[in-house]
């Protein structure tokens, strides 16, 4: 499973492109992987027969685990009838033994960090975030058992337990409150009731994708982690309009792309933050974290509608 982000951890297998059985080519998409932050297809790194997945669609894997196996020219093991060795995971899909070998398919072995020690009792799987952030906030397994998780296979995503927690909390207010405010016999209490949607005219209901699903829910989560703040400061540009005008021409003709204002922000970004490199920190806890390196995350629109961010790496070290 390879490793599709700095701070990917897993990923669900989406879909197998192959079958057990069929012949990959080298750089063939052989399944395709989602993560919290792209879907992607997995390319073969060795040309050969796709003799065993390890894996089936929906099972989310850690990064770094072999999640199929290649037999490759030259191999005199048949997949139905091989028996296990010790395997080789020196690529994302391991490729069994080379060419004249009589060596047969390797299997998988579990790791230290096996998934198992990630479940509950009822076999149901919690990642080690989910699993931390219910141990900071005092969550009991029972608790953790019963939300419905909105991931892969009714999995509790981060997004699944702050809205536990945020709900849990508004419930103790509510009680509180209760406790506190005496009730006379002609007060009604009133029942918590479950918001619901209501439409009228004319409307179409859409179920969204799952990047629509994913961008709705980090869209909320950076309001939980990041404190959100706007500052306005008008700044004068004719100088900088009147420079992409005269030189736009030429600038097309040579990279056979037009110029926008969106790099020569970039750039002006670069350039501050190497004079300021206060701007370029992340807050962990009560430390400040300085990055060094300046990559510029650029929003770009798909065909979809949807939106992603590539992110341009050591933005400050190229030209426009």
């Amino acid at each position: 499973m390879p490793k599709m982000g700095e701070s990917v951890a897993e990923a669900t297998i989406l879909k197998w492109l192959k079958k057990e059985g069929d012949a990959i080519a080298i750089d063939e998409p052989v399944l395709e992987i989602a993560t919290d932050k792209v879907d992607s297809e997995v390319p073969s790194q060795k040309a050969g027969i796709l003799s065993k997945c390890l894996f089936e669609e929906g099972q989310v894997v850690k990064v770094g685990e072999v999640i199929a196996l290649i037999a490759v020219e030259g191999d005199t093991a048949k997949p139905e009838t091989a028996k296990p060795a010790a395997p080789v995971a020196a690529s994302n899909i391991a490729a069994s033994t080379p060419a004249g070998s009589t060596a047969s398919t390797p299997a998988p072995v579990a790791s230290s960090n096996d998934p198992v020690s990630r479940t509950s009792s009822s076999g149901k799987f919690f990642s080690p975030l989910v699993r931390n952030m219910a141990k900071e906030e005092g969550i009991t397994m029972a608790e953790l058992e019963a939300i419905n998780g909105s991931g892969a296979n009714n999995r509790v995503t981060k997004q699944d337990l702050l809205h536990f927690i945020d709900s849990r909390k508004n419930s103790h207010q509510k009680s509180q409150t209760t406790l506190s405010t005496p009730v006379s016999a002609a007060t009604p209490i009133a029942s918590p009731s479950t918001p619901t949607l209501t439409t009228s005219g004319n409307v179409e209901i859409v179920e969204m994708d799952r990047m629509r699903k994913l961008i709705a829910d980090h869209m909320v989560m950076s309001k939980h982690t990041s404190p959100h703040v706007t500052s306005f400061v008008e700044a004068d540009v004719t100088n900088l309009v009147r420079w992409r005008d005269k030189i736009k021409s030429d600038f097309e003709r040579k990279e056979k792309e037009k110029i926008t204002f969106t790099p020569i922000f970039i750039e002006a970004v670069c350039k501050a933050i190497r004079d300021y490199p206060m701007i370029n920190v992340s807050v962990d806890g009560n430390k400040i974290v300085i990055k060094k390196n300046i990559n510029i995350g650029m929003a770009a629109a798909l065909p979809s509608g949807n939106l992603i961010v590539p992110v341009i790496k050591n933005a400050d070290m190229l030209n426009l």
